[in-house]
């Protein structure tokens, strides 16, 4: 007694486990329809989920393909939670998935016309394949099988389809960078134009020294306290106008710079101190 009671329940255990692992989907009541837009024909094929229809179905530029079915888990009408047909074009592989319509009972429906496929399959030479695909969570098994084949028909009068091949990611051509040439200094004529006129500004400098009552005299006061300071404030205001006639002539930005910096930190530096020298003798009353 005891030893059939610890037997019955492993026995229902193991039953319910392999009708579990047995469930799978599947389908029931599938048909096909092609329906002409310009005449009132319609074909109409059975389909079977263990095995494909015998003769591809046709569809012209004006059809309009029907699939209908009864989605079934184990048996039973249910709706999974991915249901598809794939139309698939037999020498790439390309597919196309077109999702079905799935009501709560399992009853599912879709429609396809020329203007819904890919231009790839509309050029197809070979009939396209057509694929049920039904699945769900949990564990039953999904289901993908094929059902039918369609020929597409195009219209003789009509031009086909245009398709041009998307753009792809590859290795690519060597670009062959041809830089610009060096930029020219002007004439010579208009820089010694320009260069005459910068030297005329000296006597109109000295005649305004002059007038203001620019005083000499005062030379050896200022480089008596401070001589290495007026010196080299000097000699940086003249090397700076030499830098940038070298930069004028020959040198680059990136000569430039870097001379530029040290001069300057130099001007400021001594600058500081020969203009303070400067100034502290005006403060002291002399002109």
């Amino acid at each position: 007694m005891r030893i059939s009671q610890c037997i019955a329940p492993a026995l229902l255990l193991l039953a319910a486990g392999a009708a579990q692992a047995a469930s799978a989907w599947g389908f029931d009541d599938g048909s096909i329809s092609v329906v002409a837009k310009k005449s009132a024909e319609t074909v109409k094929e059975k389909l079977n989920q263990k095995a494909p229809l015998s003769k591809p179905v046709s569809l012209g530029n004006t059809d309009t393909l029907k699939l209908s079915l009864t989605a079934k888990d184990n048996g039973k009408g249910k709706r999974p939670h991915q249901a598809f047909l794939v139309i698939q074009e037999q020498d790439s592989g390309l597919e196309a998935p077109f999702p079905l319509t799935v009501k709560e009972t399992g009853k599912a429906a879709v429609q396809i016309s020329h203007k819904d496929l890919p231009i790839q399959l509309l050029l197809s030479a070979k009939p396209l394949k057509a694929f049920v695909v039904l699945a769900s969570f949990g564990s039953a098994q999904g289901l993908s099988t094929p059902v039918f084949e369609v020929k597409i028909e195009t219209d003789a009068n009509a031009p086909p389809p245009a398709y041009e091949e998307p753009l792809r990611y590859g290795k690519k051509p060597e670009i062959q960078h041809v830089f610009r040439a060096d930029a020219k200094s002007p004439p010579k004529v208009i820089s010694l134009f320009f260069a005459l006129a910068v030297l005329a500004t000296l006597p109109a400098l000295l005649i305004g020294w002059i007038y203001l009552g620019g005083n000499v005299n005062h030379l050896s006061k200022a480089i008596g306290p401070a001589p290495l300071s007026h010196a080299t404030f000097f000699g940086s205001i003249v090397a700076m106008e030499f830098v940038f006639f070298m930069y004028y002539t020959s040198w680059n930005l990136f000569q430039t710079l870097p001379v530029i910096a040290v001069i300057s930190a130099a001007t400021v530096l001594s600058g500081t101190k020969a203009l303070g020298e400067v100034q502290s003798r005006r403060l002291a009353g002399e002109r």
